[in-house]
């Protein structure tokens, strides 16, 4: 179950040819990876899966061919959510009938709608698919944010059961764990503060580090739950470089490009996103090598 998840979620990268084509074996040697790593679970077609430029077909796709690899080994989570409460509906359940463990639902962007109306979004997705889902709160990208009153409302939902909270605001993580922790898993949504989050009662992180670092992250993470302070933050000093620099552009720009300096990925992107600029190589570089990541 997903109230089970904790630890290390990776938001997992979409791996594609030079051309902007699906690279499926290339995704699952990632998986294989992740599997390996102690990877706690995958979120699949998220942020960090550009979910913005897949097609529908696509999307759904991709969800059946990371449920078919990992085999039950670890959870699944889809990304479903849109702009259009249809449309979330209908990925929704798509994943569903596609054997995912649970769905990442991320607030409607661009509309900018009323809190009543994200609470009814929700609600309407909640209430038609028997899947567990997970609340995205990322205001940054969507110019909208799911407020704690709203997430109060939504957690007495019975199939609404985790948040993940990418405002970059540590206070806010800390109300969410205060006054929703009891009804909902907390994850951060922002890796720079996963630590301090999960030593004060997150569950864990969804995390783009991992995509580059997961048997650290696992262990930092694992640490932290177990409340081994010193013992977490020695590895989270590692990483602290590729928290930051891993967003120097708009991610998956850099995180891509540090997994094909890796030899893991080729280094497809889609439009409007395009590969990272050679002037922050280095910088990736360096923040790899912190963590004593080869390239």
């Amino acid at each position: 179950m997903i109230d089970h998840i904790r630890g290390s979620i990776v938001a997992i990268v979409t791996p594609m040819q030079s051309d902007g084509s699906l690279d499926f074996p290339a995704l699952g040697k990632l998986l294989q990876w992740h599997i390996e790593s102690a990877t706690n679970a995958i979120v699949i077609v998220g942020t960090t899966g550009e979910s913005a430029t897949l097609s529908t077909e696509e999307h759904c796709d991709l969800v059946a061919y990371c449920v078919d690899k990992v085999k039950g080994q670890i959870p699944v989570i889809a990304g479903t959510g849109s702009n259009n409460t249809a449309e979330a509906l209908f990925l929704t359940e798509s994943a569903k009938k596609h054997g995912a463990d649970a769905a990442l639902l991320v607030t409607p962007y661009y509309n900018r709608p009323s809190q009543e109306g994200l609470y009814q979004h929700f609600k309407a997705i909640a209430e038609a698919v028997d899947i567990p889902q997970i609340l995205y709160n990322v205001p940054g990208r969507t110019a909208c944010d799911l407020q704690l009153e709203t997430v109060k409302r939504l957690a007495e939902l019975e199939n609404i059961v985790a948040i993940k909270d990418a405002s970059g605001d540590a206070s806010r993580g800390l109300e969410l764990i205060d006054q929703c922790g009891d009804k909902l898993a907390i994850y951060s949504g922002e890796d720079s503060l996963t630590l301090p989050l999960m030593l004060a009662g997150a569950d864990g992180t969804i995390s783009v580090t991992a995509n580059v670092a997961p048997a650290l992250m696992a262990e930092m993470c694992s640490l932290a739950l177990a409340g081994e302070e010193a013992a977490a933050k020695a590895i989270d000093d590692k990483l602290l470089r590729l928290h930051q620099d891993l967003f120097l552009e708009a991610n998956p720009v850099p995180v891509k490009w540090a997994l094909q300096a890796m030899g893991k990925i080729k280094s497809g992107i889609r439009l409007p996103l395009v590969e990272l600029n050679s002037q922050y190589h280095i910088k990736v570089r360096e923040a790899l090598a912190e963590a004593g990541i080869a390239v």
